[in-house]
């Protein structure tokens, strides 16, 4: 988490903030077994999650975070696991965020009329 990365030289220009969904996929991803590397164990993956919290504003989950995604379904083609896809969405939304930094940006295309997908 720490080093020139770019999460760290964005995080030096401007607010990031987090969301608790994020804070759990990481823990999800980062234990289990992947091709790219050695799954941390849950104490190095809660560990980060807590210098993230820290680190970062955290964006939580609330009622207005449902109505959004209420919202993007009606407006939107979603389902399976673009869910949580069209939640970080909606989390952004209900807090008046409008750019997302992801790896993924083609999980998130389907929404940039209403939000901007910075890649790193």
């Amino acid at each position: 988490m720490t080093g020139p990365g770019p999460l760290s030289r964005l995080a030096a220009s401007e607010p990031l903030s987090i969301s608790r969904q994020i804070l759990r996929e990481y823990i999800a991803v980062m234990t289990r077994q992947q091709t790219w590397g050695k799954a941390l164990t849950l104490t190095e993956a809660t560990a980060d999650a807590a210098a993230f919290v820290q680190r970062f504003s955290v964006l939580e989950d609330s009622p207005s975070v449902w109505d959004q995604l209420m919202e993007l379904s009606r407006r939107y083609s979603f389902g399976g696991r673009q869910v949580h896809d069209a939640n970080v969405v909606a989390t952004m939304l209900a807090h008046g965020e409008r750019r997302l930094l992801t790896f993924n940006e083609a999980d998130f295309r389907r929404f940039t009329a209403l939000i901007e997908v910075v890649t790193p």
